[in-house]
Order: structure tokens, then C-alpha cells, then sequence
């Protein structure tokens, strides 16, 4: 079976200290855990695929979140801590699910791709909404319980619990 490793939002805003909506020592603590996740998938020759927030100025999201990741900005870059290659994949999105209005499912299919690991922040906003979406288009999901995190660690927990209990995505 294909799998691809989707890196979610691993970028300036969240990660960073200075970032405009930053997750907390939990989104840096996770860091470690992807890059040995991303050197596994590579040295496997399997599809790795960074998923960013990349925003318009006006953005209805920000009724609800401070304005961040606006695109073409330092907060909607990568961190540096991770190399990204030529032959990565980068897709953008406007809303939580990496799958609303990308083309990262036709991308997946042309890959052959049935299943989805996820790492990234945050685990009950993106994460989770791109894990159902993957679950409503066929895809197995692993989630990496290391390898995420978000604001609130109950908000994390609960979200993990969902995916399990209510997705039908493997927790490992």
C-alpha cells in the first residue's frame, strides 16, 4: 500500500515565538519527532507533502483568529528546521482541511496514495478536519499521537479521541 507523509502547518506563525498565532512549546517539541519522520518517508522513497496556511489579508478566518500565515508572508513560511526538496509536494490552503479547495486529493490518487500519516499543528483544528476529510474520500489515516500538538492539551486529547473513536484513524 502507497503512503504519503502529510506535514501539517509546521510554519513561522505557529511555531515560532514570534509567530502571529503561536502554538506553544508544544507545536516546537514536536519538531524532532517530524524530521525523523520525514528522513523514514524519504529514505523510503514515499511522497512527503507540506500543508500550508497561506491566507488573503481580508480572510473571513480572521473573525475568529488573529490575522496569520497571510500569504507571501515570514509567517506563512515553513520553519527552517525542516529541508524541503525539489520533490516535495506544497500545497496551500485558505481553511482547516488540507483537502477544501486544493488539489492535494488529485495529487494523492495520482500517486497512487491510500495512505495518509499526519504530523503538525494543531491537532484539533487542522489536523482533525483533514483526517475527516481524508476518511470521507477512502484514505486510511495514521496519526502520529508524537508527532502533533496543539493550544490546549485537552483540545489535543480530545481531538486524538475523536479521530480514533469517530474517523476510524489509527493513533500510533
Amino acid at each position: 500500500m502507497s503512503k504519503a507523509l502529510l506535514v501539517i502547518d509546521m510554519l513561522n506563525d505557529f511555531i515560532d515565538e514570534r509567530g502571529k498565532l503561536f502554538v506553544g512549546k508544544a507545536g516546537k517539541d514536536i519538531i524532532p519527532f517530524i524530521k525523523e519522520k520525514i528522513t523514514e518517508f524519504r529514505e523510503r522513497n514515499l511522497p512527503i507533502v507540506f500543508i500550508c496556511d497561506n491566507h488573503e489579508k481580508e480572510d473571513r478566518e480572521f473573525e475568529m483568529f488573529p490575522p496569520h500565515c497571510i500569504k507571501d508572508s515570514w509567517g506563512s513560511s515553513i520553519i527552517e528546521d525542516f529541508e524541503v526538496r525539489e520533490e516535495d509536494k506544497i500545497i496551500k490552503k485558505r481553511r482547516y482541511s488540507a483537502f477544501y479547495g486544493t488539489d492535494l486529493d488529485l495529487y494523492l490518487r495520482e500517486k497512487g496514495i491510500e495512505e495518509i500519516h499526519l504530523v503538525g499543528v494543531c491537532t484539533n483544528i487542522c489536523v482533525l478536519y483533514t483526517a475527516k476529510d481524508a476518511r470521507e474520500r477512502g484514505y486510511k489515516v495514521k496519526i502520529y499521537k508524537e508527532g502533533v500538538a496543539s493550544f490546549s492539551e485537552e483540545a489535543h486529547k480530545f481531538a486524538l479521541k475523536e479521530a480514533e473513536k469517530t474517523l476510524g484513524c489509527q493513533i500510533i
